[in-house]
């Protein structure tokens, strides 16, 4: 369960990337992409990926879901491939490929053998400059993604419930909007929306190329320059400037009824400062506390409501700091039956107030960092983990150091930091508490 909010929020799992800063290789082309290369040799195989640092909060207001939208319109036609040709090549050889749309970034990828690296460079940087949008397959692709909401947004009462809960938190800020977009603006948007966002963003001076596998970095530096590097810059890129949110002061909440619903539960979220290049000390605190306080079964939250206490079936607290702008921390509870939601919110919040009282228990932060510790010789062992850890950190904001030292820094938490971090956090006046219920549920 904890997976399934996690993933709703665009929340990675702490996974940590291998830290052997010599197996990394960065430069720049002349037109400003920037080329990273992580190496590992140990299978035939490479992550080839292309980042653009325009993701939804970068849409024009009333052109909600575009960057998504634009991201089902490049795997159709270009100037010398044929719609649906990219995937069809991609299988051919033998690879796999997909894209994905978040907040702050749109990314293609494909997985492949290394010998086929030079062609998935020819046919990215293809549909990099000469996407040809054809109207009849726009209007198409409209209705498809039309469906993909009605799939994960409108017939999942959690999902309708999660974008209410965004929309309260940001008031003024992009990421309340939802990454598929409101309906009604997916129902409008065009030809001339989708061309729009493609010339504003994606070129080389607005993306990352990252390579990561069975690559020698001068190898990937000559095929980068062939391909990638013949491409003009945008001397036209806006500046990445997002409107901020006004000085939260009161707390708000909400309560979402629909007859679907099979468990009530109680969520919280918190504004909290993402990770900053060079100032990374904050977030690795506010890391280390999720974890701490809902984690999994060893958690304080499940140790007390869920053990002790026996008030709720699930607990749990998370938080991702790999954001361009401000970030949350968030909480939630799935009290057991009987329990009602207000009981189970008085009890969340009664344990977090115990336990920045009496401070974080030695031992368990011991065991967690060990785990971490385990969790960055697992992450060596994928190469698609590796070039997505990258990729979301660089497009973030941050630099090769601070991904390199993260690792570290997260290792010399202390159990004050941790607890100065709730306490900077924890501010109810900067906080949405949602109440998500059936039908016959009463609100109290």
């Amino acid at each position: 369960m904890k997976r399934l909010f996690a993933a709703a929020l665009g929340v990675a799992v702490l996974a940590l990337p291998a830290k052997a800063s010599e197996l990394v290789t960065d430069f720049m082309l002349d037109n400003g992409m920037q080329v990273v290369v992580v190496e590992d040799h140990r299978a035939p195989v490479v992550m080839h990926m292309v980042w653009y640092k325009a993701g939804s909060a970068d849409e024009q207001a009333g052109t909600s879901g575009i960057a998504h939208f634009l991201e089902h319109l490049m795997f159709k036609g270009t100037e010398n491939l044929e719609s649906g040709e990219f995937s069809s090549v991609v299988a051919a050889n033998g690879g796999r490929d997909n894209a994905f749309t978040s907040f702050d970034v749109t990314a293609y990828h494909q997985r492949v053998a290394s010998d086929r690296l030079e062609l998935m460079m020819q046919m990215e940087s293809e549909r990099m400059v000469n996407l040809r949008l054809n109207p009849e397959e726009v209007v198409t692709e409209r209705d498809v993604i039309l469906e993909e909401r009605n799939q994960r947004v409108e017939n999942s009462p959690g999902a309708l419930f999660r974008e209410q809960l965004n929309a309260a938190q940001y008031q003024n800020h992009r990421y309340g909007v939802p990454i598929i977009g409101w309906k009604h603006e997916m129902e409008t948007l065009s030809v001339e929306d989708a061309q729009a966002f493609y010339d504003t963003y994606y070129a080389p001076n607005n993306a990352i190329l990252l390579v990561a596998g069975d690559v020698e970095p001068e190898a990937v530096k000559v095929l980068a320059e062939q391909y990638y590097g013949a491409i003009p810059t945008n001397p036209d890129l806006p500046e990445r400037v997002r409107t901020k949110e006004p000085p939260q002061i009161s707390p708000r909440r909400l309560t979402y009824n629909d007859p679907r619903v099979a468990q009530p539960y109680v969520t919280r979220s918190y504004l909290a400062p993402e990770r900053n290049p060079g100032d990374q000390k904050t977030a690795a605190a506010l890391t280390m506390l999720a974890e701490v306080l809902g984690g999994g079964q060893t958690s304080v939250l499940s140790q007390k409501l869920q053990f002790e206490q026996q008030k709720v079936v699930y607990a749990a607290s998370w938080y991702n700091g790999t954001t361009l702008d401000e970030t949350t921390f968030d909480f939630v509870v799935v009290p057991v039956p009987g329990v009602s939601l207000q009981e189970a919110e008085e009890a969340m919040d009664a344990v977090v107030a115990e336990f920045i009282e009496t401070g974080v228990d030695s031992e368990q932060l011991e065991r967690i960092k060990m785990q971490l510790r385990a969790s960055q010789v697992y992450e060596r062992d994928s190469v698609s983990s590796l070039a997505n850890r990258y990729g979301r950190a660089l497009t973030s904001g941050l630099e090769i150091a601070d991904i390199q030292a993260w690792p570290e820094i997260l290792q010399a938490v202390t159990e004050e930091d941790i607890i100065a971090a709730a306490q900077m956090v924890f501010d109810k006046r900067k906080s949405v508490t949602g109440w998500l219920m059936g039908e016959e549920e009463v609100t109290q």
